[in-house]
């Protein structure tokens, strides 16, 4: 489950970073500072977190292929 966490906590601080930065570089209308952070987040973290996505993504996978326990 790690490997989820990680990834989530990545983009959300990411996210949290591109919002402060286009609030300094005075973006304030607060719907268009959302929707162009959570855009340029998303680009970035496509970039950025390749690493994390891949991990997260072998181990939801690795769970998935595993058996599940037969209950008698």
């Amino acid at each position: 489950m790690r490997p989820v966490l990680v990834y989530t906590a990545s983009r959300i601080g990411l996210f949290i970073v591109t919002l402060g930065v286009l609030f300094l570089l005075g973006l304030h209308n607060p719907l268009i500072l959302i929707l162009a952070s959570f855009v340029i987040s998303g680009l970035a973290s496509y970039v950025l977190l390749s690493k994390q996505r891949d991990a997260m993504s072998a181990r939801i996978s690795d769970k998935l292929d595993q058996p599940k326990p037969q209950d008698d």
